[in-house]
């Protein structure tokens, strides 16, 4: 096989665990952007398994996916432009989040239509500037009170969990208890209270309210490696491993000009191994000699450009590997998922979720 994702169910497994251990909120298991690219139906089977009672995407196909499947937890979906099919979801008992008063208008109307009452979480905008109700705030109020709508839950995100003891959080949570009371005041009391994401489920325990929504930590991966430290240091463990076949090994003289542009050269007489995988595939293009595979008991570091469909590891002079081994790309005794984002300079969270569908996934 050309190219593959391990995903590790049991380690995803394990992890719901290990969060639930610390908490007596319900879990809800994050699986948008096809379960951060671990796969959508595999690992939210596993997550409703392994304890979780929620399951949350950002897109509304993608909640859909799961009802086909015949999974029939609760789903909520957040990120759903007035331009959706609201009917569908209500159809299929897929909970809506309510972001402004024109998604509550839509979503009512959609209800009206398909005579089911739909079920919502209202969304605030408590200091991040993203999603969420902020200067409609007053007008939602006197709205919500008319609306023929059942508001199961009541949330928001934080923007700097990762960061546990920056001010930020704390003040982002006072507007959160503000504008509950003020939701309370008018006579909506939501059963569900959700405001923790992975960062804060891991070290905030006053933020958990009823729901904790179980993101990247799921995966075995830290939220921020910088300030909460690594997902190992926290008890976590990978789920993802990424391999590739070796497609041609060679003897290369010292000197030579390696990819496009020629960009680096070889330091001495040394074996050379194409890889097949490349930009295409998720392997991200900035990543020259600051990451590379496992192969032969060891590691061999990329030289040259990452190319759209391969990549170059230098093996050195003496390395064993030959056309047709596996070589580990992600994980295991082979570069970490972390070690990845460092050299591309990005997150942990883009590498998981760039590896593209042209991978095949095998659960083990």
């Amino acid at each position: 096989m050309r190219a593959y994702v391990e995903v590790d169910l049991k380690a995803i497994a394990s992890n719901i665990k290990w969060v639930k251990r610390g908490t007596k909120a319900q879990i809800l298991a994050v699986v948008k952007a096809d379960a951060y690219g671990h796969g959508l139906v595999p690992v939210a089977k596993t997550a409703i398994k392994a304890g979780a009672t929620w399951l949350g995407v950002a897109l509304l196909e993608e909640a859909l996916i799961l009802r086909k499947n015949k999974i029939k937890a609760p789903i909520i979906a957040w990120l759903t432009p007035p331009g959706e099919d609201f009917k569908a979801a209500i159809k299929n008992n897929i909970q809506l989040s309510v972001p402004s008063i024109k998604h509550l208008n839509l979503i009512e109307a959609a209800g009206k239509k398909v005579k089911k009452r739909p079920q919502v979480h209202i969304e605030v905008d408590t200091g991040m500037s993203r999603g969420g109700l902020l200067d409609e705030w007053e007008d939602f109020l006197k709205a919500i009170v008319k609306a023929d709508v059942d508001v199961l839950g009541f949330w928001s995100h934080f923007a700097r969990a990762d960061e546990p003891g920056h001010a930020f959080n704390k003040s982002q949570e006072l507007k959160f208890n503000k504008m509950l009371l003020e939701l309370m005041g008018v006579g909506i009391v939501p059963k569900y209270v959700h405001f923790a994401n992975s960062a804060a489920a891991l070290t905030n325990p006053g933020v958990h309210g009823q729901i904790v929504r179980l993101g990247i930590s799921m995966y075995g991966l830290s939220p921020d490696v910088i300030h909460m430290g690594t997902g190992a240091e926290l008890g976590l463990k990978p789920a993802m491993k990424v391999k590739a076949e070796i497609h041609l090994v060679k003897d290369v003289k010292k000197g030579a000009p390696v990819g496009y542009s020629g960009v680096e050269s070889t330091r001495q007489d040394t074996k050379l191994a194409i890889i097949t995988m490349g930009y295409s595939d998720g392997i991200p293009r900035p990543t020259s000699n600051k990451a590379g595979v496992f192969v032969a008991g060891k590691r061999a570091p990329i030289i040259g450009r990452v190319s759209m469909d391969q990549f170059v590891v230098d093996l050195g002079i003496d390395s064993k590997a030959k056309a047709g081994d596996i070589a580990t790309v992600i994980g295991g005794k082979g570069y970490s998922i972390d070690e990845w984002a460092a050299a591309a300079g990005t997150i942990n969270y883009e590498i998981v979720t760039r590896i593209a569908s042209r991978v095949p996934r095998i659960y083990v």
